[in-house]
């Protein structure tokens, strides 16, 4: 490649590699993908020290994974690492698409204001890989070892032994808990004679990134029967460095080694491109497929990524519900190590992430059913609500060139309590339980600038909207809240408390809990724009309850500690859902 040279990380020798015993570690993570970095930096925020192994020393060779969308943001800016890649990649929300020489519409995946990031960034993984590298390397809780190949796997009921291999021989170790991040191909899942099932379509697409000085807007285009590649499909999307990758469909009859020839790969970027100056960056032939492993957990053994689960690239789906994996399993893998929950919360991370691999899978699969009609009926009927659409909004939403990634909603999860109370219903579901939070724009009680998901994560956070004209009554409030966890032993919540813009009372509740000695556990906001409230649908004495991902738990208009401890619990599997009030669910 011209615009990027992969990096070589030192092999190190780890002072594990020594006769006898095997060294035994709390999590062992294999992969040092994105999803296996991500795991590894979150459980080292959670205060966890973790190995991580991979077999290879440098980042993703070729563009790969490219597309980051605004939820797999936050999670990065959870993480410590979302900056360099918002500014070093290439942000977007729009798109058009065509048919033929035509365009038949175009979308905004981000219409409104007041959010932090944009909808999606652009960005080469390798680029993303090394901010990730760099962010485990700067945490002293990660030790990340290149160059170490695991060639035996040997579950025990209570933990995983493990052979590796290295240039200095072979060694073992034994993990409590062992994370799989190693890849749609995964030699450990193989090791354990484990298979992921699924679809295999019979198509096949060329990746195609060039370098060139373009001055098309940054947006998604996709063409359905392009006079420049008539009778199939193209993608073409801006990166960093200008790059730019573009997607062709073949069909299946379409040899792979033959078509990543320059030879085959230019005369259809000139037909494309017209006499606009170019160069040849990398080139990939690649198959869709969706498929999955039956279950994520088998035991002390836990599958995130690709290798549990694979898409069709078109709608971004895989890195993202990858990164999504990591930020639903770490926290709670943290407070399993630390005797917090139970290991049930490992179950219910499995079937939240299963349920999700098998909504991101129907999308990738309508997608690719769309793109690549299998009869002549078919094809009519896409062709037929691609002439509609031009003209007609109904048939815009049939249009499927690939739905593009959104986050997950975790409606069926068990961490969730039952929302409402007997003081009133929400409208307001994008913040149901199961959802990831909104973010809005907030302003700290001195005055200064902030995003709500800045201050939220990593914990337990309570987000509690008042208007404090009583600020000892909502200090001795966040008291009681705090209390009524702290007697059963649970992870105590921070509490948010969002005043609106024009309150005067910031000042004085911020003097009252640091009074009460509560300033460690609440933090006192502005809505300097009023949409986190809504957002929320929220009047005063509303609540939110919010997991350690950031995702909705519980939400209630008049919370007490009661209501509080047992969603926390619950959450944490700390109590059984039979032991628990109704009123309070």
């Amino acid at each position: 490649m011209k615009t990027y040279a992969n990096p070589t990380f030192r092999y190190r020798r780890s002072a594990d590699q020594r006769p006898g015993a095997a060294a035994r570690h709390p999590v062992v993570v294999v992969g040092a993908g994105p999803v296996g970095l991500c795991t590894a930096i979150d459980l080292a925020l959670h205060g966890q020290r973790v190995v991580l192994l991979d077999e290879d020393q440098t980042v993703s060779v070729g563009s790969r994974a490219v597309c980051y969308a605004k939820r797999s943001l936050e999670i990065l800016d959870r993480l410590g690492c979302a900056q360099p890649i918002v500014e070093r990649g290439v942000s977007w929300s729009r798109g058009r698409v065509f048919l033929r020489d035509r365009e038949v519409y175009g979308f905004d995946l981000l219409p409104e204001s007041g959010h932090r990031r944009p909808a999606f960034v652009n960005l080469q993984q390798y680029h993303l890989e090394e901010a990730l590298v760099a962010r485990a390397a700067a945490l002293p809780g990660v030790d990340l070892r290149w160059r170490n190949t695991v060639t035996k796997v040997v579950p025990r009921e209570d933990r995983v032994e493990l052979s590796i291999e290295t240039p200095d021989g072979v060694y073992r170790l034994e993990a409590d808990w062992l994370v799989v991040a190693d890849g749609a191909r995964s030699p450990v899942r193989h090791l354990l004679g484990l298979e992921s099932k699924g679809q295999v379509f019979r198509d096949r697409f060329l990746i195609a990134d060039v370098t060139m000085k373009a001055d098309y807007p940054t947006e998604r285009w996709f063409w359905f029967d392009p006079p420049f590649h008539p009778g199939q499909s193209v993608l073409l999307h801006r990166q960093a460095d200008n790059v730019w990758r573009v997607d062709f469909q073949l069909g299946w009859d379409a040899d792979p080694e033959e078509e990543k020839k320059p030879e085959r790969v230019l005369p259809r970027l000139r037909a494309m491109l017209g006499e606009r100056d170019f160069e040849l960056e990398w080139v990939s032939v690649y198959t869709f497929q969706c498929r999955r492993m039956d279950a994520f957990r088998h035991g002390r053994t836990l599958f995130a990524g690709d290798c549990a689960h694979q898409v069709s690239p078109f709608g971004a789906r895989g890195a993202n519900s990858g990164i999504q994996d990591a930020d639903a399993l770490a926290w709670r893998l943290a407070a399993v190590v630390r005797g917090e929950a139970g290991e049930a919360v490992l179950d219910d991370w499995a079937r939240e992430r299963e349920a999700a691999a098998d909504e991101n899978i129907l999308n990738s699969t309508r997608s690719t059913d769309f793109i690549t009609p299998k009869s002549p009926v078919a094809r009519a009927f896409r062709d037929a609500t691609l002439e509609l659409a031009a003209t007609l909004p109904f048939a815009r939403r049939l249009v499927n060139s690939g739905r593009l990634s959104v986050p997950a909603v975790l409606d069926a999860s068990p961490a969730n309590s039952r929302c409402e109370d007997a003081s009133g219903a929400f409208d307001a579901p994008a913040m149901r339980p199961g959802a990831p939070s909104v973010d809005a724009p907030l302003a700290t009680a001195d005055g200064e600038p902030a995003w709500w998901l800045q201050r939220a994560g990593g914990c337990f956070d309570l987000l509690l909207f008042d208007d404090a004209a009583d600020a000892p009554g909502t200090a001795a409030q966040v008291a009681a809240l705090r209390d009524a966890c702290a007697r059963g032993g649970l992870p105590v919540p921070r509490v948010s408390i969002v005043l609106p813009a024009t309150s005067r009372h910031a000042a004085p509740l911020a003097e009252r809990l640091d009074a009460r000695r509560l300033a460690d556990v609440a933090q006192v906001l502005l809505d300097r724009e009023g949409l986190l409230a809504r957002r929320c649908d929220a009047r005063p004495g509303t609540a939110y309850l919010l997991r350690p991902d950031q995702h909705v738990c519980a939400r209630w208009r008049a919370p007490d500690g009661e209501r509080l401890a047992d969603a926390v619990a619950r959450a944490m599997r700390r109590v059984p859902a039979a032991g628990v009030a109704e009123a309070g669910r």
